[in-house]
């Protein structure tokens, strides 16, 4: 039997609101290293984005290498078997891999073709190995697919459209034979991807996971053969399964990328393989460096958002800042408050969190759906500036302008048209 770590979406160096998460990253390598000791990990599979951008900081990159080095002096049969995501550069992921092969780490970036242009399906193979030296599993260790990355369509394929989906199906279905072809009896094959799945559920707030190829294509669960043991994904951040079966399955982010994730617990999956089976599937939930809190928890009245933020703990001579909660502030207006945002930071000034953003709401009100019918192409041509101002301020703030805003806007217009006059 083998242990099998599945982890994805590290995004090393990622700032969060302009603040930088070096101490939350490390603590996450660091407690990921105890892990692989104490569950006797044998392999640890990282499904794509290592880092949050192509060209990521030398202390990112720094921090990486070490994690590879501690893992592999604390843990000396352990395989690591990393993949690109789309926040990674490939190439630059790949550079070190002839040194990184002495620390038994194994990374993909870029699919290698040979000189026919066909995919080199014996580089995306490789083998895991137990603590004896003997063969267990194949993992299939595919990072994500760019247009041309997988394997061309037949000339008499019936497919009418080679689509980027068509292709990725015929790269899983492909290096699966050739998968098949290279397993013995009780051998288990594994897969690796970094993709968007149909039906996945995304964080309502982050935008570094939205879907990928554009939204074009997201893949569904068929697409990975049913001889699969178990599919490692990586994007999406929110753990999960897909198509209901435990097999195939995001790991998530370990830590939270959004405030939609506030109440969330991240984690990363240990798995079981015996006799070329999934004996076995468990979740660990990955600890919370740096709280995530939305004050208050409901939009509110200026005055009340205020008095909440008051009541915040205050912060401690040499405390630790990078353990500080990052705060969501949501606020109920009116109208706009230019000098809110003044006093919340007057009012944290020295209260031991951070302010990430001030979220701001409007009341909704019962509208005559007759009287707001979309307009028409001539119906805008016969608004002048100031009704269009007027209409999209009603409808942002469900109120009327104020005398003085329109004063002021009906001055700046007549500047304008004096200065083209002139």
């Amino acid at each position: 039997m083998i242990h099998i770590l599945h982890t994805a979406d590290w995004h090393l160096g990622q700032s969060f609101f302009g603040y930088e998460r070096d101490e939350e990253h490390e603590a996450f390598l660091t407690w990921l290293i105890h892990l692989i000791s104490e569950k006797e990990v044998d392999a640890l599979l990282v499904s794509g984005d290592i880092f949050d951008v192509a060209n990521p900081s030398a202390a990112s990159q720094r921090r990486f290498f070490r994690f590879l080095k501690e893992a592999n002096r604390r843990n000396p049969h352990l395989q690591i078997i990393l993949t690109a995501g789309n926040h990674d550069s490939a190439a630059r992921l790949e550079a070190p891999v002839p040194l990184l092969e002495e620390l038994n780490t194994h990374i993909v970036g870029i699919v290698p073709k040979d000189k026919t242009k066909q995919v080199d399906f014996a580089s995306l193979l490789l083998p895991i190995w137990n603590r004896e030296l003997k063969r267990e599993a194949w993992c299939m260790a595919v990072p994500f697919l760019r247009q041309g990355d997988y394997p061309q369509a037949e000339e008499n394929a019936s497919e009418e459209v080679d689509t980027y989906l068509s292709g990725v199906r015929r790269m899983y279905s492909r290096l699966y034979e050739y998968a098949v072809s290279r397993k013995e009896n009780g051998e288990a094959i594994l897969a690796m991807g970094h993709l968007h799945a149909s039906g996945a559920e995304l964080s309502d707030d982050d935008r570094s996971e939205r879907t990928i190829m554009g939204g074009l294509e997201s893949l569904p669960a068929s697409a990975f053969p049913e001889g699969i043991a178990y599919v490692a994904l990586g994007h999406i951040h929110k753990a999960q399964c897909i198509a209901g079966k435990e097999h195939i399955r995001y790991s998530g982010s370990p830590l939270p990328m959004s405030f939609s994730e506030t109440n969330y617990r991240h984690q990363v999956v240990l798995i079981s393989i015996d006799d070329g089976k999934l004996h076995d599937i468990k979740t660990i939930p990955v600890p919370l460096w740096a709280e995530l809190k939305r004050v208050p928890s409901k939009p509110l009245p200026p005055d009340e958002v205020l008095q909440a933020l008051h009541g915040l703990p205050e912060a401690e001579d040499g405390s630790d800042k990078s353990r500080w909660p990052y705060v969501e502030v949501q606020v109920l207006l009116h109208e706009p408050a230019p000098a809110f945002r003044h006093k919340v930071e007057e009012a944290l000034q020295h209260k031991a969190v951070r302010l990430t953003s001030i979220l701001p709401s409007y009341p909704q009100e019962e509208q005559d759906k007759a009287e707001k019918q979309p307009l028409t192409f001539e119906g805008l041509q016969k608004l002048n500036p100031l009704d269009m101002l007027k209409r999209s301020y009603e409808n942002k703030y469900h109120t009327e302008i104020s005398e003085d805003l329109e004063t002021l806007f009906t001055d700046v217009m007549r500047e304008a048209y004096e200065n083209r006059s002139n």
